[in-house]
């Protein structure tokens, strides 16, 4: 009988220091997650904090580092350029056309369109983007990450 009581007991301190522990390193992970506040959750566009390309230049409003899974990027590419090659990935995406005309191709098929419009680009579909129009294009970029 002693054996069994010191194996349950043996048991019971077990199973409590193992939640104690998984409490321990959830309370890490959790405290690991950015801090999300008014100041950094709000995101105005600045030049001077923008990345230049060798096309323009892009601005990150949220990247995968500061979201949970999301980004959004602001590209604006100078006229007749290309951010790049026509390319596919496992992320989809969405763009969002601000300013400019952009020749938009996917799967073999280009349409040129204007300002207020969107385009889809699933999953692993070969895509690109570019400059059709004699000024600026300025696009939105938004894109899931899989981590």
């Amino acid at each position: 009988m002693k054996t069994s009581t010191t194996i349950k007991t043996a048991i019971a301190v077990l199973f409590f220091q193992q939640t104690v522990f998984s409490q321990e390193t959830k309370k890490e992970v959790i405290s690991s997650e950015p801090k999300y506040t008014i100041e950094n959750c709000v995101n105005h566009f600045e030049l001077d904090k923008a990345t230049k390309t060798k096309v323009g230049y892009q601005y990150w409003f949220a990247d995968k580092n500061f979201t949970q899974e999301n980004t959004l990027k602001m590209s604006i590419v100078e006229p007749g350029k290309s951010t790049h090659a026509p390319h596919h990935h496992p992320e989809e995406e969405f763009f969002y056309i601000l300013e400019g005309s952009a020749s938009f191709y996917l799967d073999g098929k280009t349409v040129v369109v204007g300002p207020n419009t969107s385009l889809y680009c699933p999953s692993n579909a070969e895509h690109g983007i570019s400059n059709a129009g004699t000024t600026n294009l300025k696009y939105l970029v938004i894109k899931k990450d899989l981590r």
